[in-house]
């Protein structure tokens, strides 16, 4: 009977393999029924950001499943209180809830980065990370995201990326071992495209993806469809995208681009603009409109 190290290693490496053949989004090692029974197809959700980020668990999956919205992505800091110091049992607890729901836990949104050119600041970040990665697993995600993020005077930016690169690489092994893939946001001084795949090209381990995030910086250069075939094999289970009625983004182009890849994976609302009044009504409107969009 082959190992649960073993086991998990050959999804990894077969998601890498699907990836390679245009067939991103894979979701590896889950333990999630639920994320198993969407895998294969795109599904619409919620990053709490800022939209859910005063609500308690229960009623950010009350309001969830009222939206349609069943998929969130769990930022750290916030108020649902999903954090590194929950118990074995409040964790066990949590995984219930969603268990119990329609909802499925994406993930952890967490805001650790690896650009830092002092050592011990790094080395914070992934032991930070790595117990990330553990609670993502205990209450039932499939994933953690992370952040590349910024370049630091007189340090050459090919430094920089050659460290977060293998930073990547050493959480991507130790997420698999978790069952939890890295997924690394298209974020900060470090969201051009360009750069990305500079850092995916040191960052080769099969268990780090990266997250889109629909970023001003992905129409820079030769454009939107160029700056993703850079990076299109590397896409993760989890895209952030904005508000489709008011953002600017050329929505609509991505998510040809996305169908165009056969991308079955999460989309999920990002947004920092918060509705004055009616929180739910408006994110039941914006996976209406979503659904329309796909179509």
């Amino acid at each position: 009977m082959e190992s649960r190290r073993q086991f998990i290693t050959k999804c990894a490496l077969g998601g890498a393999a699907v990836l390679q053949a245009g067939l991103p989004g894979v979701v590896c090692g889950a333990n999630n029924l639920n994320a198993r029974k969407t895998a294969g197809k795109v599904q619409y959700g919620l990053v709490t950001y800022n939209w859910g980020k005063d609500w308690d668990l229960p009623t950010l999956i009350e309001k969830c499943e009222i939206a349609d919205v069943l998929g969130v992505e769990l930022r750290t800091t916030h108020k649902h209180a999903v954090e590194r110091t929950l118990s074995a049992q409040q964790r066990r607890d949590v995984k219930q809830k969603f268990t119990d729901s329609p909802v499925t836990m994406v993930g952890i949104g967490s805001n650790e980065r690896y650009d830092n050119p002092d050592p011990e600041v790094v080395k914070q970040a992934v032991l930070a990370t790595q117990d990330f990665i553990k609670l993502s697993h205990d209450v039932g995600g499939t994933g953690v995201k992370v952040k590349p993020d910024s370049f630091h005077k007189d340090v050459p930016h090919e430094v920089t990326i050659e460290q977060i690169g293998k930073t990547l690489n050493q959480l991507g092994k130790y997420g698999l071992d978790w069952g939890q893939q890295i997924r690394l946001e298209v974020h900060g001084k470090c969201a051009e495209l360009p750069t990305i795949k500079k850092i995916l090209d040191v960052a080769d381990h099969p268990n780090v993806a990266i997250c889109w995030n629909c970023n001003p910086q992905d129409l820079q250069g030769e454009g939107l469809k160029h700056n993703f075939n850079l990076v299109k094999d590397r896409m993760g289970d989890t895209v952030h995208i904005h508000d489709l009625i008011n953002s600017p983004y050329p929505h609509q182009e991505f998510f040809e681009l996305l169908a165009q890849a056969n991308y079955s994976g999460w989309l999920m609302l990002e947004e920092g603009k918060v509705p004055k009044e009616d929180i739910v009504g408006k994110l039941a409107e914006q996976k209406k409109l979503f659904t329309k969009m796909w179509k």
